[in-house]
């Protein structure tokens, strides 16, 4: 039986009368790769700041290997490396000297634990002597990870590491945590990018506090119940309208350049679709049955919300 990093039970969390957290349940295994993956107002922050023992839940139990967050925390923090979504790092601090000061503050060195963060600090460190503010969206992940890592942390806490990175970066970030994850390291992250969720081992799906699923990326996409189209024709905002009057349409949102249609029953009549269109003055249309992404999966989620299985 897989062994338990991460053990969340009914927790809440509110904040006046908004409801953060809404009875949240999950594990996270040793060495996985887990994602939380919604948009902001999900509750992922509220989330990852109980699980690193700097908020109390209302309700509910979380236990970090083993330890509770509120009566053992001090435990807690010697044992996980945190970085939260805002760089939180001293500014006019140099590199070196906020890993340093990092290092110090947990009882150890740079050299005695280089070999943790060499992979990932070796590509700043050429700008060791250069002030953290003044460093790139890129340079900065690395930085905040290097210092995350430092104390050799038996488990990752990464609070939406990617946003405001460019795409560069953000595939370098996600390439470092798959070499993390082969050391054994546990890692749980979060994103409200619907692309990174193909990344994770799991990932729980969060919109309005709540986790709606949790499985593998594949097997949601693999419980889409729809059939799903691709359209696109040349005025993207009035095809979104006109889609929306076709008769037996389920949903239609804006994907990129094109819209997603998803249907009851596996039969599509593109042929008709395609001749509605023409009539109501589209022109290139281009219409493609196409799987489901994560995205799609999400937006189905949020019209027909059900129990939440883990898998």
């Amino acid at each position: 039986m897989p062994v338990t990093s991460v053990n969340v039970q009914h927790l809440t969390k509110r904040f006046g009368e908004t409801l953060a957290l809404d009875d949240i349940t999950f594990d996270a295994g040793k060495g996985e790769l887990f994602g939380f993956i919604g948009p902001d107002g999900a509750g992922k922050t509220t989330l990852f700041r109980i699980m690193t023992t700097l908020l109390l839940p209302d309700a509910g139990i979380c236990k970090v290997e083993g330890y509770d967050v509120v009566k053992d925390y001090r435990k807690i923090r010697s044992i996980c490396g945190y970085m939260p979504g805002k760089f939180s790092l001293y500014h006019d601090l140099t590199v070196e000297e906020n890993l340093n000061f990092f290092a110090t503050i947990f009882g150890t060195t740079i050299r005695e634990n280089y070999d943790l963060v060499k992979e990932i600090y070796q590509q700043i460190e050429p700008f060791k002597d250069r002030k953290a503010g003044k460093l790139s969206g890129g340079m900065k992940q690395k930085l905040a990870l290097s210092c995350a890592m430092i104390h050799k942390p038996e488990i990752l806490f990464l609070d939406e590491p990617t946003t405001g990175v460019d795409a560069v970066s953000r595939l370098e970030f996600w390439e470092m945590l798959k070499r993390l994850k082969r050391s054994g390291i546990t890692i749980l992250v979060s994103t409200p990018y619907m692309d990174e969720a193909g990344l994770c081992d799991r990932v729980a799906l969060m919109q309005n506090g709540r986790i709606m699923t949790i499985n593998t990326p594949r097997n949601i996409i693999r419980n889409y119940p729809l059939s799903l189209l691709s359209v696109k024709a040349g005025d993207i905002y009035r095809l979104l309208g006109d889609l929306r009057k076709y008769p037996d349409v389920h949903s239609v949102y804006p994907f990129g350049q094109s819209a997603h249609v998803a249907f009851h029953g596996p039969d599509i009549e593109k042929e008709s679709l395609e001749k509605f269109l023409n009539k109501k003055n589209h022109d290139v249309v281009e219409i493609m049955q196409v799987e489901a992404t994560i995205e799609d999966c999400f937006m189905e989620l949020m019209k027909t919300p059900g129990e939440v299985i883990n898998h």
